[in-house]
């Protein structure tokens, strides 16, 4: 599930009246399309894969993956009990091979059940970020991507940080809190402005 077309729409074009230089860039990049994920364990996993890889990496190793697991990557209880040798030969790194291997364990053993994540956004992260391997741009991005939450904002993401501080006009790059600060008027519309940064900035960021 993603935030529509109309829900895009409506969020930028608050933010826009709020802030000049979006406007500006709405009117430069246009509306982006929706983007979406299917909610679940397998959309989490693809998101710890595309951890500090490129995008064309990221797709490589996902592949891979899906076919040492079958073509299933909702069999939580075959990824979790899946040597961990052959999730390495998929071109997992030993670490990532143990995160995804760690989450099909606390999907299969309901430590973390996806359908019932809290309504609240932060304890929604936390619960998320209480499994190993699941840091908070992975929970953000899996929260805006497949559950279509209105007002996530994936901060530490670069291209998010690099997009907005170009808009801005901004000399150097924001950090992560500079970011988060930057997006704070525009509460409770942060996940349309997101991904409104992606197209801004030409990529699928899951």
């Amino acid at each position: 599930m993603s935030l529509t077309a109309e829900q895009l729409r409506t969020s930028l074009d608050h933010v826009a009246a709020l802030d000049p230089n979006l406007a500006a860039a709405l009117r430069h990049a246009g509306y982006p399309e929706p983007r979406g994920r299917d909610r679940g364990a397998a959309t989490m996993m693809r998101a710890i894969v595309g951890q500090q890889v490129s995008v064309k990496a990221a797709a490589s190793i996902w592949n891979k993956l899906e076919l040492a697991c079958g073509g299933d990557m909702d069999d939580h209880a075959r990824i979790a009990a899946m040597p961990f040798d052959e999730l390495r030969a998929a071109g997992l790194s030993g670490q990532k091979a143990g995160y995804v291997q760690g989450l099909a364990q606390a999907v299969v053993s309901g430590a973390l059940d996806f359908g019932a994540l809290p309504d609240d956004d932060e304890a929604a992260i936390a619960a998320l970020t209480a499994v190993k391997g699941i840091g908070r741009w992975s929970a953000e991005i899996y929260l805006l991507f497949a559950e279509g939450r209105p007002d996530i904002f994936p901060a530490g993401d670069l291209a998010v940080q690099i997009e907005l501080g170009k808009i801005m006009g901004l000399d150097a790059r924001p950090t992560e809190k500079r970011t988060r600060e930057l997006a704070e008027p525009w509460r409770p519309h942060r996940g349309a402005l997101a991904v409104f940064l992606w197209h801004h900035y030409s990529i699928v960021a899951l």
